[in-house]
């Protein structure tokens, strides 16, 4: 009797792991509220235009502001994670890019603006990178595909509402509003993460490492800091690391393009009005969180791999590229049909994409790993948006700036697609030589 009520409380007991989906909303919401503001900026461009006398590539410049400090802050983050716990570490993350935003809505012109979304971009650095690590840890290989793309759905998310909210925001009370409209989204964020996030539970010990030989002991590692530097010069040396950089630098290119340009295509060049171009953005970025739920989901599935998700979704991108290039691409029904598709593709391929970096990470590595690859793609954040504005405003079209995307994610999609067949039949070639 004893042993079937010992066994009966054991059933009805809560399993721990469930705890996982609570983790994972959390850190989705983090991240959307993180990347508010930043992520509204496309939808406020003709109000920020108006308000401050910006040409395109000054708008531009104000994302690159937000992205350029995690050039090095996402390494610092991938460290500081793989030493302390994320709740932290993201915490304070998104608590100073609230206070950042707020201080920011004080600005008293352009310049000030540029060095407050510096400091926020300091604070995101954490927060991409950690949240990201959470959620590896707490789901397995069977539904992390799944589970990161809803946890990456999150910036998508956040740049939909926030380019639903802001222009109304930045039409009634101005464009300071929206910085603090921004603030408050992420101090309630951070608030979230640090209250509710803990660690997944403490798998079983593994065994103790054999002692080294008589001869050995007593001796001092040559030097930890050099072989832990060796380690991750190593790391971007590896041809599956240069697919990712690759692939993630101009797929990244291409969702920065969609984000500060959609607006400016659809009332420039199609005669949208601000408003409902705004609302195309907002529709292509909702396709954006469904895609990266969707395609992370089918990866999860897919017989050939996370990476072929990838694959697919630079080739669906060079398509709708090639379709603003037209003069089709200029009408609004097909402009706004091809931002959603782009919105679908272009902001869907990161939920497979970040789940492919956390399982091809070395052990205990996972947080450099992704701090890594995120840092490679913030050289595509920082430089595009500038260099996009610039050959709209040099050209006086948007026709160069859908060609250098789609240049970029060509050359990337060859390179990559190659490297990938060479890698598949270098494995099935080592199968088949296996003995029986």
């Amino acid at each position: 009797m004893t042993q079937q009520t010992a066994g009966r409380a054991r059933s009805q007991a809560p399993d721990p792991w469930r705890y996982r989906w609570i983790v994972l909303g959390i850190a989705t919401f983090t991240q959307a509220a993180s990347g508010f503001f930043v992520g509204g900026i496309g939808a406020l461009g003709v109000h920020l235009q108006r308000a401050l006398d910006l040409s395109t590539a000054q708008l531009g410049l104000l994302v690159s502001a937000a992205q350029l400090v995690p050039l090095a802050g996402l390494l610092v983050a991938g460290e500081l994670l793989d030493r302390y716990s994320e709740r932290w570490v993201v915490g304070v993350g998104a608590c100073v890019v609230a206070l950042a935003l707020g201080a920011g809505s004080l600005a008293p012109g352009y310049a000030a603006l540029l060095g407050a979304l510096l400091v926020v971009g300091a604070g995101y650095s954490t927060v991409q990178p950690g949240g990201s690590k959470s959620v590896a840890s707490w789901f397995d290989a069977s539904q992390r595909g799944f589970a990161m793309g809803i946890r990456q759905a999150g910036l998508p998310l956040g740049a939909a509402l926030a380019s639903a909210v802001l222009p109304l925001v930045a039409e009634e009370f101005g464009w300071r509003a929206t910085l603090l409209t921004g603030g408050f989204v992420a101090l309630f964020g951070a608030a979230l993460f640090m209250g509710c996030y803990r660690r997944p539970p403490a798998p079983p010990a593994p065994p103790a490492p054999p002692a080294p030989p008589a001869s050995q002991q007593g001796k001092e590692p040559s030097d930890p800091l050099a072989a832990q530097l060796r380690a991750r010069l190593r790391m971007l040396r590896e041809p599956s690391t240069v697919k990712i950089m690759l692939s993630g630098t101009s797929l990244i290119s291409v969702q920065c393009g969609v984000g500060i340009l959609t607006v400016l295509h659809l009332h420039q060049a199609s005669s949208v009005g601000a408003g409902q171009a705004a609302l195309i953005l907002v529709a292509s970025q909702g396709a954006g969180v469904a895609g990266r739920i969707c395609l992370a989901a089918w990866s999860d599935r897919s017989r050939t791999g996370r990476y072929a998700i990838v694959l697919v979704c630079m080739i669906a991108v060079i398509a709708g590229l090639a379709v603003l290039m037209t003069p089709a691409g200029r009408t609004p029904v097909v402009a706004s049909v091809v931002f959603v598709w782009l919105g679908f593709f272009g902001f869907g391929w990161y939920g497979p994409w970040v789940a492919h970096v956390t399982e091809a990470a070395p052990p205990g590595k996972t947080g450099f790993a992704l701090g890594l690859a995120m840092s490679v793609n913030q050289i595509a954040i920082v430089t595009v948006p500038p260099t996009l504005g610039l050959l709209v405003d040099l050209t006086g079209s948007f026709t160069p700036a859908w060609a250098l995307l789609s240049l970029l994610t060509a050359v990337a999609l060859t390179v990559t697609a190659n490297a990938e067949r060479r890698s598949r039949r270098n494995e099935g070639g080592h199968r088949a030589g296996e003995p029986r």
